[in-house]
């Protein structure tokens, strides 16, 4: 940084690189959007614009008690005086302040249209108005009491605050979401009571653990209420490291009817959901639209519609003043299956969805970077102490001040006529002051500025009395100061006066649960998946069909057949590693040539589908590259739910087909195109289960590439080839191999057999190529 920030203090002569010049530009830029826009921090909760918004309101008189004003002139003094952006900007910043559906806890009153969840824009400027809400005196109350520094304004005309003095961590109590450069943040938000008691925990105890920390904070709590979903251990994790999700749904009741009817009111949403979106989702799936480059309806298109119409006969949006979000859905008929209708509503809307967390904020340092539960409270717990530190030694001040002041005037009381005449008779009456009664110039100015009615009215028990208090208050300001106890048990004090005046209630209900799954109950019976070399795919019924019976459209062949179950799954393996799964009770049926995958997949157009398997979830697998780097893994954690697949392999050479590893496996055999020839053991493989690249199984030359792998046990590898014009197996016991047992990485040695022309395979196993 520091070579950076003189990059361009060099003689003129010499000027400056392109490059470096744009490294400097750029890291200034980005620094600006991280600092200046986009990440709130962690000692006010606040973004810059929003401090600003909240300043000049404060600055304005525009307290909760006040007039409110049109916008437009809280948003012109924004940008006239500390804000110098857009002004669209800056009220849309200020709206989000006052929407009670986006904030926990607004921080504006809003008067007039602030948009709705459902997605509508607010008014105008010139048509809302707005103030301060009660709770944002926690932010601004003490801003005049030396609590935090101010800086200039953009043009030096005006004075800012570099934070403002909260009371309680408002970062946590309302969030944040942010994107800088190269961070992003997303800050939910909590319940202030729960808040607040976590922070009077930690000052009593600073050595509290997070499973401690998690007993007064248990989870977000949203402003639109709704149901987490996720265990208490995972949302503990998110708070340890500072990143995850958890997962969040609709809360409903069912309201019954006459004669036996019934029907589904959703009254609480997830956060960013919102009740038109779920109508827009129910009129896809019940209404769907022909996809972009297809002539009709997709399988699961025409499924998906067909499962809901049967079960949903009208939904409509009875959302009001009266109730924020109120979502009725009527079944098809009231012998519907509650269950059922509620999972298929929660499975295919946004009324299950997930809540990102990412607690990215720039710290009491002003370093940005992501922070857990513990290290946000802690430095919001630091920057509160400074914060009441720096206020105490202001009202000590202040205090001393006065006391100086009251001591003077008690001068003027007991010699009031002398203090006359002395003014009188004096051509300088504050230096005539200051020396015949010994007192200060601030004494001396206090004096010759009070009115000559007050100096005749003093009274002394008056002065008495209040000089008794301030030396009260002076001795208890001192005792905070020197005493670190003292000081934090007022700030205990502090923090549960304020969460009794503005806590409330948790909305958002912790009650662990399972994701919505909508059941596809299958027969579970043996089936043959045939897949052709051009990626159609069906299925037979039964094991052991001859594959000279099967019948492919012109110019296309075998690629292979796998005698699984109904209840397994087929995987597709696409040239940049993307795995797409597809339920093998999902094929067609063998009347046909089946249904190409291209069908059944959300691929990209630029990727190619090479191979194919289908077996049990628990199978293992060995994927291998041409260059000889592989891992294992099982089909289980290849699979996704998602019709667009997952990326699963880092490809960076042409892949194998995928090799099955069954339990009595030991060794795996290595054959490259050369004839160099390794056995391994399979202890060496790698077992990714979030899969990768692997590592290195063979060392290969430059110009040489594995063709073959093959797994074995005990019994031996069977050499299948050509010898004097036959076809002939041979069968290599483990004696015979172990010349060509050696360590991951080796190159190996050329395989010494009599047969030309050879595959390896298992004994009494078919060749899996």
């Amino acid at each position: 940084m520091t070579e950076q920030n003189n990059l361009f203090d060099v003689p003129e002569e010499e000027g400056v690189t392109l490059g470096l010049y744009a490294e400097k530009a750029y890291l200034d830029y980005a620094v600006s959007v991280v600092k200046g826009r986009a990440l709130p921090d962690v000692s006010d909760g606040q973004k810059p614009v929003q401090r600003r918004i909240l300043y000049a309101m404060n600055a304005m008189g525009l307290r909760a008690n006040a007039k409110p004003v049109k916008s437009a002139r809280v948003v012109g003094d924004v940008l006239g005086k500390y804000h110098p952006h857009g002004d669209q900007a800056a009220y849309d910043a200020m709206v989000r302040m006052a929407q009670s559906f986006t904030l926990r806890y607004p921080l504006v009153d809003g008067q007039g249209n602030f948009g709705s969840r459902d997605g509508d824009g607010a008014a105008a400027m010139r048509y809302t108005e707005a103030r301060l809400t009660p709770l944002a005196e926690l932010l601004l109350e003490e801003l005049g009491e030396g609590t935090v520094d101010f800086m200039p304004n953009y043009d030096g005309s005006e004075k800012e605050p570099a934070l403002l003095p909260a009371r309680l961590p408002m970062m946590l109590l309302n969030g944040a979401s942010g994107i800088a450069v190269g961070m992003a943040t997303e800050i939910p938000s909590h319940n202030l009571r729960e808040v607040a008691s976590a922070c009077v925990a930690l000052l009593k105890k600073p050595s509290l653990t997070d499973d401690e920390l998690m007993q007064y904070i248990p989870g977000p709590d949203f402003a639109n209420g709704g149901q987490i979903i996720s265990p208490a251990e995972e949302i503990a994790e998110i708070y340890r490291s500072g990143r995850g999700s958890v997962k969040v749904r609709a809360r409903w009741e069912f309201e019954e009817l006459a004669r036996g009817q019934w029907q589904l009111v959703v009254t609480e949403l997830p956060p960013a959901t919102s009740a038109q979106k779920v109508l827009e989702e129910i009129e896809e799936i019940s209404n769907p639209r022909i996809r972009t480059g297809r002539k009709a309806l997709t399988a699961d298109q025409q499924q998906a519609r067909a499962a809901m119409l049967s079960l949903l006969d009208r939904v409509r949006d009875e959302s009001g003043k009266e109730a924020a979000v109120r979502l009725v859905f009527e079944p098809k008929t009231s012998r519907v299956d509650r269950v059922e209708f509620v999972n298929q509503l929660l499975a295919k809307t946004s009324m299950e969805s997930n809540a990102t967390v990412n607690l990215v904020c720039i710290g009491i340092d002003g370093r940005p970077r992501q922070r857990n539960l513990q290290e946000i409270l802690t430095e919001w717990l630091a920057f509160r102490s400074n914060t009441v530190t720096r206020r105490t030694h202001y009202r000590l001040d202040k205090v001393t001040d006065r006391i100086h002041v009251l001591e003077g005037r008690m001068v003027v009381y007991l010699n009031v006529d002398e203090v006359i005449a002395t003014i009188r008779d004096s051509d300088e009456p504050r230096a005539a002051l200051m020396e015949r009664f010994n007192l200060s110039e601030r004494q001396a100015e206090d004096i010759l500025e009070m009115r000559l009615r007050q100096l005749a009215r003093l009274e002394g028990i008056k002065i008495e009395q209040e000089l008794e208090e301030k030396r009260q208050e002076q001795s208890d300001l001192q005792h905070l100061l020197d005493h670190p106890t003292a000081m934090r048990k007022m700030m205990i004090k502090e923090i549960e006066a304020d969460a009794k005046k503005f806590g409330d209630d948790r909305r958002t209900v912790i009650q662990e649960a399972e994701r919505a799954v909508l059941e596809h109950r299958v027969v579970d019976e043996p089936v043959t998946v045939i897949v052709s070399q051009k990626g159609w795919l069906r299925s037979r019924q039964g094991h052991g069909h001859e594959a000279q019976s099967f019948t492919f459209k012109s110019g296309d062949k075998l690629y292979d057949t796998f005698e699984v179950r109904t209840v397994d799954s087929l995987l597709a393996l696409s040239n940049t590693g993307r795995a797409y799964t597809v339920d093998v009770a999902d094929l067609p049926s063998a009347r046909g040539d089946g249904q190409p995958i291209t069908a059944m997949v959300d691929s990209e157009s630029n990727t190619k589908i090479n191979h194919f398997l289908a077996a049990d979830e628990a199978q293992q697998l060995l994927l291998i590259q041409e260059h000889g780097i592989g891992f294992m893994s099982t089909v289980k954690h290849m699979s996704s739910r998602q019709k667009a697949g997952k990326q699963f392999i880092t490809v960076e050479k042409p892949l194998l087909k995928p090799i099955f590893v069954n339990k009595d496996d030991r060794y795996l055999a290595l054959l490259s195109a050369k004839g160099r020839f390794l056995i391994i053991s399979l202890t060496e493989v790698r077992n990714l289960a979030g899969g990768g690249l692997g590592t290195i199984l063979m060392g290969l030359d430059e110009d040489d590439k594995l063709s073959q792998a093959v797994p074995f046990g005990e019994t031996g590898l069977a050499v299948t080839g050509t010898y004097r014009r036959k076809e002939t197996v041979d069968i290599l016991d483990l004696n015979e191999l172990e010349q060509y047992i050696g360590k991951r990485a080796r190159k190996g040695r050329v395989l010494d057999v009599r047969v030309k022309d050879f595959v390896l395979s298992r004994p009494g196993a078919l060749d899996e190529e």
